[in-house]
C-alpha cells in the first residue's frame, strides 16, 4: 500500500472519530433515540437517519421566554404549535403565552376544572351559542329606566291600577263626576214590577213582597226632620274602580266640607268602610266615625283601588260590618250610609247581603247606592232592593263627564243629571230637613225622560215621580 493510500485512510477515520463524538453529544442532550451505551455501527447506522430539530421548534423556544407567576410574558412572542401547562378554561393562567389565542369550545376542561368547553352548547342573552355551563355575558344595563314591560302568563280579569292620594292628584276635584236619583218607594209600582221581572237573576236577593210594602209603607210619605248627621262612606276599592275612584275621593273630600258649611249647626260624623272580595288583600277595613274633618280626610286619601279578580265581590261582607259601627241611637240622628261600587255579590252569599240590608234597615240606618260603571242588571236590582227597604234612593253615575267606562242606563223610565257632589248634598238636605226638594234648575245637566213638574207621562198612560 502506497504512503499515499494510508494517508487518506487515516484521515477518514479521524472524521468518522469526530462524527461518531458528536453524535453521541446530540442523542445524549436531543433524545435522539440513539441509546448512549449503542456500539459504534449503531452510531453509525444513526448518522443518515437521525431527525433534525424542526425550525418552527427551534424558533419557539429560543424566542418564547417563560411566562411568569401572573402568566404575562415579556417581550414578543411567535405563535406556538404547543403549548405545556396551559388551562384551557382560563386562557390567561400560567403557561399560556401571552396574545396566544383562547381556547375554543371544541377543548375539553382538565378534570376539576370549570365545566365549559367540553363541546355541549347553550344560547346565550344576544341569540348566539354558549358553552354548556358557562357563565353568560352581563346582559347589557337599558339606555333608560323604563324597561318595558314583561308579559304577564295569567293577566287578572280586573285592571289593576294603584291610586294616588287626594293631595298628590293634580288638577282633580270635587264636581266632576255626574249622577241621577231615583226613589222607588215614590214609584213602588213600577219597583214592584220591575223586581218581579228580574226575579228569576242569578244572585237575586230573596226578600219578600211583605217587607218591601212595610217598608213603602213607611217611607211613601214625608219624614221627620233630623238635628245630627252620621254618614258613612262605604267603597269598593277594587282594580275596576281605579278611575273613577280617584274621582269620588276627591268629590267626597270636597262633600264633607261642603256639608259642614251648608249645616254648620248640625253635628256631624263620619266613618269610612272599604271593601274588595276574599283573596285580595283585605276584604273589608273600617274606621269608625269620628267628627274631625281632617280625620276623615286622612283616611279617604289612604285608600287604593286594587284586586278583584273575578267581577263579584264582596258588598255583603261591607254591608255586614255597618252594623259594626258606632252609629248614634238617638231619634234625632239622620243614619246614611253611601254605598259606591261597580259589582254585585257572589250569588252564593246572597241570603248575606240580605241580612245586611234588613240589620240596616233595622237599625234605621238608610242606604244610598251610587252605581258605578260597569253595573250590570243584578247589581241595579241589588242596589235599588237595598235602597228601597231602608229608606234611601238608588244613585247612579252617568257617562256625561266622560270620567270612567260606560255606565248602564237605569231602569227607569224619567230622571234628572246633576254634578254627584249636588245630588249627595240634596239627599243629605232632605235627610236633615226631612222635606223633598227638587234640584235646582241651573244644577239640571240633562234629564232621561221627559219631566215636567216633577213627575214624567208614560205611554203606558202610568205617572211616575222624577227624583
Amino acid at each position: 500500500m502506497s504512503l499515499q493510500r494510508l494517508l487518506v485512510r487515516l484521515s477518514l477515520c479521524l472524521v468518522l472519530a469526530g462524527c461518531l463524538s458528536e453524535s453521541k453529544e446530540s442523542a445524549g442532550t436531543e433524545g435522539s433515540g440513539a441509546s448512549p451505551g449503542g456500539s459504534d455501527s449503531n452510531a453509525l447506522n444513526n448518522v443518515g437517519s437521525m431527525a433534525m430539530p424542526s425550525p418552527m421548534t427551534t424558533s419557539s423556544r429560543a424566542s418564547a421566554p417563560m411566562a411568569g407567576a401572573g402568566g404575562a410574558a415579556d417581550g414578543p412572542v411567535s405563535a406556538p404549535t404547543e403549548t405545556v401547562g396551559a388551562n384551557p378554561a382560563d386562557p390567561s393562567g400560567p403557561g399560556t403565552p401571552a396574545g396566544a389565542p383562547a381556547p375554543t369550545p371544541s377543548m375539553t376542561a382538565p378534570a376539576g376544572g370549570e365545566a365549559g368547553f367540553s363541546g355541549d352548547t347553550d344560547t346565550g342573552a344576544d341569540g348566539g351559542e354558549m358553552a354548556a355551563g358557562a357563565r353568560a355575558p352581563a346582559a347589557e344595563e337599558p339606555a333608560s329606566d323604563e324597561a318595558e314591560p314583561s308579559a304577564d302568563p295569567l293577566p287578572p280579569s280586573d285592571p289593576v291600577e294603584p291610586m294616588v292620594p287626594v293631595e298628590r292628584q293634580a288638577g282633580l276635584q270635587g264636581g266632576t263626576l255626574t249622577a241621577g236619583a231615583w226613589d222607588d218607594n215614590l214609584n213602588f209600582n213600577r219597583f214592584e214590577e220591575y223586581r218581579r221581572e228580574h226575579a228569576g237573576l242569578h244572585g237575586a236577593l230573596a226578600s219578600t213582597d211583605e217587607e218591601h210594602t212595610e217598608a213603602w209603607n213607611q217611607w211613601k210619605g214625608e219624614r221627620d226632620g233630623n238635628e245630627t248627621l252620621d254618614i258613612a262612606l262605604v267603597i269598593d276599592t277594587t282594580g275596576s274602580m281605579g278611575d273613577e275612584i280617584r274621582y269620588l275621593q276627591a268629590e267626597f273630600d270636597a262633600l264633607t266640607k261642603a256639608i259642614v258649611d251648608a249645616h254648620p249647626d248640625a253635628d256631624q260624623r263620619w266613618a269610612l268602610i272599604t271593601y274588595k272580595d276574599q283573596g285580595d288583600v283585605y276584604v273589608v277595613r273600617s274606621v269608625d266615625f269620628t267628627g274631625d274633618v281632617a280625620e276623615y280626610g286622612g283616611s279617604l286619601a289612604e285608600i287604593s283601588a286594587a284586586g278583584g279578580g273575578d267581577y263579584p265581590e264582596a258588598p255583603d261582607a261591607a254591608l255586614e260590618a255597618l252594623s259594626g259601627l258606632a252609629f248614634r241611637t238617638e231619634d234625632s240622628t239622620a243614619r246614611v250610609a253611601f254605598w259606591v261600587g261597580d259589582a254585585p255579590h257572589h250569588a252564593r252569599n246572597a241570603d248575606a247581603l240580605l241580612s245586611a240590608v234588613r240589620a240596616a234597615a233595622g237599625a234605621d240606618v238608610h242606604i244610598y247606592p251610587v252605581a258605578s260603571s260597569g253595573v250590570d242588571e243584578l247589581t241595579e236590582l241589588t242596589m235599588r232592593t237595598a235602597a228601597q227597604l231602608t229608606g234611601g234612593r238608588y244613585l247612579f253615575l252617568t257617562d256625561d263627564s266622560g270620567v270612567g267606562g260606560s255606565h248602564k242606563e237605569p231602569s227607569i223610565p224619567c230622571y234628572f243629571v246633576t254634578r254627584l257632589d249636588q245630588a249627595i248634598l240634596r239627599m243629605v238636605d232632605i235627610e236633615l230637613s226631612g222635606t223633598y226638594r227638587m234640584p235646582e234648575e241651573d244644577h239640571i245637566i240633562r234629564t232621561g225622560g221627559d219631566p215636567e213638574d216633577g213627575s214624567c207621562q208614560l205611554e203606558s198612560g202610568d205617572e211616575v215621580l222624577v227624583f
